[in-house]
């Protein structure tokens, strides 16, 4: 069993940043995501790393988000900036401990999620 919990959320003005965290209740270097879901719409990927630190993004948030890990912390995190009225949305921490490179976003394939953070940009 692996928890997660996710912290950092808030409201925030368009063209604000935050930070969002996600402590993982193990260090194994599995695969990681975030994933977000919008009122009325789909889950959708955000970024994912993997154990090796290497990291994809979902063009939405390209050149603007930078996810990244602190193993020694068991943390992830996923700094936002230039957000966006379209950013608003809760935020999930996801890890798929099946793999060690990431299975992109394919949701079936992260067997652990935290319980999701707020996030809603004004304009």
């Amino acid at each position: 069993q692996v928890q997660l919990v996710e912290s950092g959320g808030g409201s925030v003005q368009a063209g604000g940043s935050l930070r969002l965290s996600c402590v993982a209740s193990t260090n194994n270097p599995f695969c990681m995501a975030w994933f977000r879901q919008a009122p009325g719409k789909e889950h959708e990927g955000v970024a994912t790393i993997a154990g090796n630190a290497g990291r994809s993004y979902a063009d939405s948030v390209k050149g603007r988000f930078i996810i990244s890990r602190d193993n020694a912390k068991n943390t992830l995190y996923l700094q936002m900036n230039s957000l966006n009225s379209e950013d608003t949305a809760m935020y999930y921490c996801a890890a798929a401990t099946a793999y060690w490179s990431c299975p992109g976003f394919v949701r079936d394939s992260y067997n652990y999620w935290g319980q999701g953070t707020q996030v809603t940009v004004s304009s």
